[in-house]
């Protein structure tokens, strides 16, 4: 019997807010913290959790400088994160195609 495709999630990138932050970091060189925190409604807290995780999966790597005198925080994604975001992606599409909708 072969395996369903959903026991090809990953947990740590599946979870809505983390792909989120992949894909949106995936789709650039670099994106700043408060972007990601805007445009996936987050708090800042809670964004900085996701983050971390992702950064401790080795999936993102966290920048820290200034803008002027402003501080910022940057993400980005690594190549392990790409690699991650595609096999979700390719997971994704197989559920799709096994419901007809590819």
């Amino acid at each position: 019997m072969t395996e369903h495709p959903t026991s090809g999630l990953d947990d740590t990138v599946h979870q809505r807010h983390r792909l989120g932050i992949l894909t949106i970091a995936a789709e650039v060189e670099r994106v700043e913290f408060g972007y990601l925190r805007s445009t996936l409604d987050l708090t800042a807290g809670n964004l900085s959790r996701h983050v971390t995780v992702l950064e401790e999966a080795g999936l993102l790597e966290v920048e820290k400088g200034y803008d002027g005198r402003r501080p910022k925080t940057w993400v980005r994604v690594t190549a392990a994160g790409r690699e991650a975001l595609a096999a979700e992606m390719a997971v994704l599409r197989a559920l799709l195609e096994r419901h007809g909708r590819a």
